[in-house]
Parts: structure tokens; sequence; C-alpha cells
């Protein structure tokens, strides 16, 4: 039986490295923290992408929580990584924004007791294995209503120099094929800034609407 990780079972990816998730932010910035907001994540606010009480799941140290907290929305960023909170809180301090950030696993999202309009996955999807993948999409419609609109940037398995754990069109789709009520209506490739790739990994970025 794995070990487990402040009470819950360790997901696929830290399985595989040994380590919580936490640890990736206690030597020097994650490889995922290139200190600002993702450019897809800019564009797509800019574009009216975000819109009423927005949820941040797998929020890091909250570079994109807080770019949308200094556009005027409410937002709430959720880890399980308490370093990575510490982070995010520090930085909202200072920056004065008023963005929330809470203890949450992404896999039991029912624990927040909230329904958000919007909800950001960035970077996160891309870590689970397929039958995390579903885990997780029933655990994001405990905390959407109809009418709640998902945006996921995860790493692309196509393009040259894809990040870890590159998803494909049809781990997609087959991540939210169980519930009807979930449907991608727009799925596009893009990158993801990373510290490693200096014009960002391959990409998608996907738009999924709750009925």
């Amino acid at each position: 039986m794995a070990e487990l990780y402040d009470g819950r079972r360790p997901t696929s990816h830290e399985r595989m490295t040994g380590q919580p998730w936490d640890a990736s932010y206690q030597d020097g910035p994650a490889p995922w923290d290139v200190g600002a907001p993702q450019p897809a994540v800019v564009r797509l606010a800019a574009d009216g992408g975000f819109t009423g009480e927005v949820l941040d799941a797998g929020c890091g140290g909250g570079e994109n929580a807080l770019h949308l907290a200094s556009l005027g929305l409410s937002v709430l960023g959720v880890d399980v990584a308490e370093s990575a909170l510490a982070q995010a809180r520090a930085k909202a301090a200072e920056r004065g924004l008023p963005a929330e950030f809470a203890t949450a696993d992404a896999l039991h999202l029912e624990s927040l007791d909230r329904r958000f309009d919007t909800i950001l996955d960035s970077g996160l999807f891309h870590t689970f294995d397929a039958e995390e993948r579903a885990e997780y999409a029933a655990s994001l419609a405990k905390v959407a209503s109809s009418g709640t609109t998902l945006h996921i940037l995860c790493f692309s398995n196509e393009g040259s120099d894809p990040g870890p754990h590159p998803i494909s069109r049809e781990d997609l789709h087959a991540a939210f094929a169980q519930d009807p009520h979930w449907t991608i209506t727009h799925l596009e490739p893009t990158t993801v800034a990373t510290r490693y790739h200096e014009h960002g990994a391959p990409a998608w970025l996907a738009t999924v609407s709750r009925s």
C-alpha cells in the first residue's frame, strides 16, 4: 500500500517520483513556476473567458489566480502543496490582491462545499493517469453548476519537445466521456511556459462546459 501524504493517497505522479507535490516548492522554483501567469491564461482572460466565482485547481504559487484577481475577479486557488500556498498568500499580501488560497485535494473537491462559475486547471490535468483523470472529472462536477465553464491548459503529445506526461486529444475526451453533462466545446493547440522550454512546451487549451 502506498504511503499516504497528509492523509491522502498519492497521485500517480507522486508515486512515480516518490515525493509529495510539496517537495517541488522547497528547493527553488518548481519547473512550471515562471514567475508570471501563463500567457495562454492571460489571453483567455483578456477574451472574457473568466466570469463570476473562479476556482484555480492546482494553483501552485498562485500567479494565474493573482492575475485573475487583479482583473477584479473573485478567485479561490487550491492545492495540496502547503509550501506553494504559503508562497501564493505572500504574493497576494505583497500585491494587495484579495485572492483566497486553501488546501484541497483536486480529486476530492467536494470538501470545498462551494460552486464556481469558472474553473481553471493550468498544468494539473496532465499529471494524472487515466483512472485519476476520470476521478478528477467527477470531482470537478461536485463544484460546478449548470453553465460552469472549465478551462484546461495541459501538455500536448503533438509537437516537438513535449513536456512530461503529454496528453492526447483522445485522453481529454475520454476523461469527460462518462458524464454527459460535461462537453468539450473548444480544443486548440497552444504552449505552456516552463523554466526549461525557451519557446514553451506544446500544449492544449480545452474549454469544457457543464450542462
